[in-house]
């Protein structure tokens, strides 16, 4: 039977099941709150009756009081009800909120296992392997594109045509060092001149000195 239930649609929402029981039971702690303030108010109308009646009547007083009593047992009996309710619904409270949460538990595990499919370490690996190689890739092309092109080739070329500008340089430097004429200060010609006057007094002074020996 119950499987036919179920089939039909007749079994319903465990959550809305218990949700349906809460409502229920509060219910029904209300009729009983209410039938607890009613019984008080009997209670407080008998034990007043009672004292009035103490001393002129104490048959009526009498009465009042088992009345008072009577309800004051109703009274016991409906606080343990409601106790029984109140803990019911604790219950019922705390088990729907752990099936909520193993729910929501359940639902974030099947969403983390459809991220993560046929992901595994290994692939995991791989793939960060080759982003890494396209990373380095990357940074070779920025650095080629970057980098002038022909650089050593001007590098050269500039050096030779440095070579020749200072070989241009020096060659005209010592064909205008030909042209010069030179100037001799007349002071120097003559202070180059004494020496060889000397020199040549020297000589004939030795040559008549060999003429004089010979003589003799």
């Amino acid at each position: 039977m119950a499987g036919i239930m179920s089939y039909f649609g007749g079994r319903r929402d465990t959550k809305q099941a218990a949700r349906d029981a809460i409502v229920g039971l509060r219910q029904q702690l209300q009729m009983i709150e209410k039938k607890e303030e009613h019984l008080q108010k009997k209670i407080d109308e008998e034990l007043k009756k009672a004292k009035a009646n103490a001393v002129s009547n104490k048959a009526v007083a009498t009465q009042a009081l088992r009345r008072k009593k009577a309800n004051e047992s109703e009274m016991d009996r409906l606080a343990g009800q409601r106790l029984q309710l109140e803990l019911q619904i604790n219950t019922l409270e705390s088990a729907n909120l752990n099936a909520e949460t193993m729910a929501a538990m359940k639902k974030a595990s099947d969403v983390l296992a459809s991220i993560h499919g046929n992901m595994t370490m290994d692939k995991v690996d791989s793939t960060m392997s080759k982003i890494t190689e396209q990373r380095e890739i990357a940074n070779e092309i920025a650095e080629a594109i970057s980098y002038p092109t022909g650089t050593e080739a001007d590098e050269e070329d500039l050096k030779a045509e440095l070579a020749e500008l200072e070989q241009e340089t020096l060659d005209e430097r010592l064909a205008g060092a030909e042209h010069v004429p030179l100037h001799i200060p007349a002071g120097a010609r003559r202070v180059e001149e004494r020496p060889k006057v000397a020199v040549e007094d020297d000589e004939e002074a030795q040559l008549r000195e060999l003429q004089a020996a010979l003589a003799m």
